[in-house]
Parts: C-alpha cells; structure tokens; sequence
C-alpha cells in the first residue's frame, strides 16, 4: 500500500528497469574483440603512460596465459583531460607542440616541448602508441578537451579556433576515435560490456 510520510500518502516506488540507449557514434566499440573487452580511463600523462602498459600487460596475459589472439580483445584507451594531446599524431606536436605540452604538463619549460608525440618514441617510453594500434587497441578521444586546445591553440598563433579544431580532428593517431566527450566514452564502453580500469 502507500506509506505516509508526515500525514501525506507516497506511493509505492516502482524500480524501473535500465535498458542502455544505443547511439550510432558509439557503434565502433562494438567492432572490436567479442571475448573480452578492457576500457582504461585516463586523465594525466602518468596515467595515460600507465595504460599503455596496462593494456600491453593485458594482451600479453591472454596470449600468454589462455592462447588468446590480439583480436579476442577489445581494448579501449581514453584519452581526456589532460591526456588528450597524445591521441594526436606527430604532425600536429610538430606544429603545436608547445601549446600542447604546456597543456598537457603546466610548467613544461619554453623551448623544451616535444616536436613529436612523447608516446611514438620508444627511447623515451617503455610502451609506444603504436605498438599497441598495431595490436588492435583503439582510443577515445575527448571531443571537450580538443575544442578547448584549439581555443588556446588560435589564441597563440592568431588562427581560427573552428579551423584548428577540425585540424586536430583530422590529425588524430590510427584507430583514434573522437567523442563528444572523453567522460561519455567511459560510459559508453561500459555499457557495451567493457571493464573499466583507470590508469
């Protein structure tokens, strides 16, 4: 029956049940390995370093451990917030790698930003990005945080923040996918069986 809560009658809650709503953007992540399916959230540099390796770690565990190919798994590395430069190819450091490495670690001394994206460099890292794209993983990139970098990008070059914006769009790295929003991809895997790990 109802329950009355100060002398007013509350009817009975009923659970509504969830069903997730599909959208056409996110179609991609249904692509990828039908066996298991790895989301790794990030958000700093640190992080997204460390979800390199945690992803590296996790298909060599399957290969190794349950004879597993590459392509039994689906492996999702968000790059958002600050982590979201290093979805870009080494073009766009090439050309706004100052912009983008202030961005990704204020305090980045003038004249010392990479030239190219610190994470395609072996001799600088212990997993490149693309060891792990030729491996099958994918990125998420946030759509948020790229809009922000060409505001500051047109702010320092005297350019158009539109036009930077499709730039980095157009310039991300292979198997790159560019999201409304980094946080959105987090969800959206998730609620297409991905387990979510954050770097």
């Amino acid at each position: 029956g109802a329950a009355l809560v100060a002398g007013t009658p509350v009817a009975a809650r009923v659970p509504k049940a969830f069903t997730p709503r599909r959208h056409a953007a996110d179609d991609w992540l249904d692509t990828l390995g039908t066996q298991h399916r790895f989301v790794f959230d990030t958000t700093t540099t640190a992080a997204f370093s460390d979800a390199l390796r945690f992803a590296n770690n996790f298909l060599n565990a399957n290969q190794s451990g349950y004879g597993l190919k590459d392509a039994d798994s689906g492996v999702v590395i968000v790059a958002r917030h600050f982590s979201t430069p290093y979805a870009y190819n080494d073009a766009l450091w090439a050309k706004y790698g100052a912009t983008l490495a202030t961005f990704a670690n204020p305090g980045t001394p003038v004249g010392k930003a990479p030239t190219a994206n610190p994470f395609h460099d072996a001799t600088t890292v212990d997993v490149v990005v693309g060891a792990l794209i030729t491996r099958g993983a994918h990125l998420a990139v946030c759509g948020m945080a790229t809009r922000f970098l060409a505001g500051q990008i047109a702010k320092t070059t005297n350019g158009n923040a539109e036009t930077i914006q499709a730039e980095l769009a157009a310039n991300l790295v292979p198997n790159a996918h560019l999201m409304a929003a980094g946080i959105l991809a987090v969800n959206r895997a998730q609620e297409r069986g991905y387990t979510l790990a954050t770097a």
